[in-house]
């Protein structure tokens, strides 16, 4: 399986040799290998993890928009200076 990465050294895409899976630590699936030309260690980040949190359209339509407070300056008054 030759997957190609973008090599840092080479400035182009190449084949990565040696691939190999890596879970990185937010859960996201990655791959990691070195460059077929020079040798370059290469890391590709794949799909995200297989578990992701959706909310359904009926969870977003139910919830009713939040008007945030408007903070005044009590300092300042329209009209007088």
């Amino acid at each position: 399986m030759a997957t190609q990465a973008y090599c840092v050294k080479c400035k182009t895409k190449r084949n990565m040799n040696n691939e190999e899976e890596v879970t990185m630590k937010n859960g996201r699936n990655a791959l990691s290998g070195k460059c077929s030309v020079c040798g370059t260690k290469m890391f590709k980040i794949g799909g995200g993890s297989g578990v992701r949190q959706t909310v359904t359209k009926a969870k977003a339509a139910s919830k009713k928009p939040t008007k945030k407070a408007v903070r005044r300056n009590p300092k300042i008054t329209k009209g007088k200076k």
